[in-house]
């Protein structure tokens, strides 16, 4: 499976982590922006998991990893990423997660299970026609748009204790 890989589905995650990578290479690459290899790391860091990282668990893995990088430098690392689309921030978790879809237009919407953290990016035109439109409707001038939706996953709800 690819990078789109639904987190709680067994997928190859080496290659999933590999294709985020890849596409981060390439974006950077067509825009002239320069991946460096903190950035890299950043980036590589959160895909090696579905769940959300904060700016201070990057940090602290980092740390492990020897490098003696400081939160100015994890905090510029995830504004970069942001900004070319690599990577989105769930809000209510305060942490970021790697984006599914770099370089296509479209709404963040995220799965959260409130049991396992792990996060699913969906890529739905119709969400994101709804969202526009509703938003045309009113006049205003939409430039991005974050949904997120709390839960369970099927892993959690099959769980003996309801998840």
């Amino acid at each position: 499976m690819s990078a789109r890989a639904l987190p709680y589905r067994p997928h190859n995650h080496d290659a999933c982590v590999a294709r985020a990578l890849n596409d981060a290479r390439e974006r950077c690459q067509e825009y002239g922006a320069r991946l460096t290899p903190i950035r890299e790391r950043v980036l590589e860091l959160i895909w090696q998991s579905h769940r959300p990282l904060g700016a201070y668990e990057l940090l602290g893995a980092l740390t492990t990893d020897g490098h003696s990088a400081a939160p100015p430098t994890v905090y510029r690392a995830l504004d970069f990423l942001q900004q070319h689309g690599l990577v989105h921030r769930i809000a209510s978790l305060n942490a970021f997660i790697g984006c599914s879809h770099p370089g296509d237009r479209h709404t963040g919407c995220f799965l959260i299970c409130q049991t396992c953290r792990n996060v699913l990016e969906l890529s739905e035109p119709a969400i994101d026609e709804a969202i526009g439109g509703a938003a045309q409707a009113q006049g205003f001038a939409m430039r991005e748009s974050t949904l997120e939706i709390a839960g369970l996953c099927p892993a959690c709800q099959e769980a003996p204790d309801g998840g």
